[in-house]
């Protein structure tokens, strides 16, 4: 009997245990209650003080401030916000394309429309009926360059030799007007213009040098409208759900664990972040294809096939053309007739004689130059600062709106608890996160929004690398050229490649700082974590009954 006191004071110290216990964790929940609350949540059933966690499926299953309702909200809350984080963060790569493209289309057909203008304002005066009867003529030219810059479907080659060609007819036939031109007769002189050149080498030059300056503009405008559509449907693509739970855990966890002024630590951030944007961060090869080969586009605005020259002088190149051919009128006349025989005069009186008019090669390119340097310039900057956009947005979005660069790494939320994050930061993209530790990422199913993306950048690189070789490639819908057939699950064979030969000798093994016990997918998980005062009472209870029993 002499045990039974001992026993008895062992029972006491195991219940004083237990009630110690309960009151060190009561903590209050008023900072959360009062962070639920500007969250715009209810402050109905929120806990006034900490509660047991065996509720919880996303968050450790500690003391918390959280009920499931709470952390159900939280998980919505951190979807919605986490959405538009990721729309700002894609604003200023759209902003940038969308500006510059704005920049340049507005440039390039401004020189198109002051070439226009001018040949209006100037033709009229220097060739009288020539101008006057073919007023059409001009302005087809100058539809059809649109129209080509426009990303029509047109062989701009075969439109400039149509030009020259029925110029050459009308002009002729107005150049000798005592003769019957048949069509018969003017079709043999077409034959021979290459031959006779009545217009000497500007038709020739002007092609050349027209045509690169066309497909370099045309191609390298639509890059950047091609690159803002990627980067805006991308920023649409939805979060999984397990990207879902895993950014409420880094995010709103902590304030149910009442450390609301503890930040995340950066690498549980990155390694959440790459998760999530794994199928993003695939973009960037072809992405840096896109740019480099924009890049080498606009060194072609420059050199031979200056565009500023050859876009906003083509009236001036034109009265060129004509001129060289009114000053050989009689030795371009005396070709055609040796080549094509002599027509016959025309039985119809003369509408009047042509009152030669002879027009001077009009150069008012004195601007020309300036305005284009400094908008490549600030194209290339702006360019070359978005080429990592994509495999540097889980930085961004860590750095700039989730964790702070002043954090104290040993003193951060670690997914567990107040300490320092151990694991190791996963590499970019969708195959490095087989074993990425704070989101489950199924590596073989790849997002077809963002691998329709991919090919439209590598659809319009290679568009960009033609143009770059002055190469003309046919501007279709790029939706056109992306096949849809096909089965399976879209898994790319090196990454599929990957998941085949994964196994248990070969996959490393995961580090933790502390245990997971989020419940993630873990069915009874409430009856494996018991609170610590009741684990204490049960074994001295033991111990104690041992003694009695003596």
């Amino acid at each position: 009997m002499h045990f039974f006191p001992w026993g008895f004071w062992l029972l006491c110290v195991a219940a004083s245990l237990a009630r110690g216990d309960s009151g060190s964790k009561a903590k209050s929940c008023t900072e959360v209650r009062q962070f639920y609350a500007t969250k715009g949540f209810s402050l109905h059933g929120v806990p006034q003080a900490e509660i047991s966690g065996e509720h919880l499926r996303i968050c450790p299953q500690g003391y918390t401030c959280c009920t499931s309702e709470m952390e159900e909200n939280f998980a919505k809350k951190s979807q919605s916000e986490f959405e538009d984080m990721m729309t700002e963060a894609s604003r200023s790569a759209q902003v940038t394309l969308t500006s510059q493209y704005k920049n340049c289309d507005g440039y390039f057909q401004d020189l198109l429309n002051k070439s226009e203008k001018a040949l209006y304002d100037t033709f009229p005066s220097m060739y009288g009926e020539l101008y006057s009867q073919n007023v059409k003529l001009f302005k087809d030219l100058y539809s059809e360059l649109r129209r080509y810059y426009r990303g029509s479907n047109i062989n701009l080659e075969e439109a400039l030799n149509e030009f020259w060609t029925r110029l050459l007819e009308r002009l002729f036939k107005l150049m000798n007007p005592q003769y019957h031109i048949t069509d018969e007769y003017l079709d043999c002189m077409v034959k021979r213009s290459e031959q006779h050149k009545p217009f000497g080498e500007v038709p020739r030059d002007l092609k050349l040098k027209a045509t690169r300056a066309f497909i370099a503009v045309r191609s390298y405008v639509q890059g950047l409208s091609v690159g803002s559509d990627v980067v805006k449907k991308v920023s649409q693509v939805s979060l999984s759900h397990e990207c879902t739970r895993a950014i409420m855990k880094l995010v709103y966890c902590p304030y149910c664990r009442g450390m609301s002024s503890v930040k995340p630590c950066n690498n549980y951030c990155h390694n959440v972040m790459k998760g999530c944007l794994a199928n993003q961060a695939d973009l960037d090869t072809e992405w840096r294809n896109l740019i480099d080969s924009m890049l080498l586009v606009a060194d072609r605005f420059d050199g031979p096939s200056n565009v500023d020259t050859v876009i906003g002088t083509i009236h001036t190149r034109i009265a060129e053309a004509i001129s060289n051919m009114q000053e050989n009128r009689e030795s371009v006349t005396a070709k055609i007739f040796q080549g094509c025989g002599n027509p016959k005069i025309s039985t119809k009186a003369s509408s009047g004689e042509d009152k030669k008019r002879r027009g001077k090669a009009v150069n008012d390119d004195k601007s020309l130059g300036l305005g284009l340097e400094k908008l490549v310039s600030d194209a290339k900057g702006k360019l070359r600062d978005i080429k990592d956009y994509w495999v540097a947005l889980p930085s961004t979005i860590c750095n700039e709106k989730i964790t702070s660069s002043s954090v104290n790494e040993d003193k951060c939320w670690n997914g567990m608890a107040k300490g320092r994050y151990l694991p190791e930061v996963m590499g970019d993209g969708l195959a490095n996160q087989i074993n990425n530790p704070e989101v489950e990422v199924d590596i073989t199913k790849p997002d077809m929004t963002i691998r329709q993306q991919i090919m439209q950048l590598k659809i319009m690189t290679n568009r960009l690398r033609n143009a770059y070789n002055g190469n003309d490639v046919d501007f279709q819908d790029a939706s056109d050229d992306i096949s849809g057939s096909g089965s399976g699950d879209g898994c790319p064979d090196e990454v599929c490649g990957k998941r085949l030969s994964k196994n248990p000798s070969t996959r490393q093994p995961e580090v933790h700082a502390i245990p997971n016990q989020s419940g993630r997918g873990v069915k009874g998980a409430s009856s494996k974590f018991l609170p610590s005062s009741l684990l204490i009472f049960l074994s001295v209870a033991v111990i104690a009954t041992q003694y009695l029993r003596r």
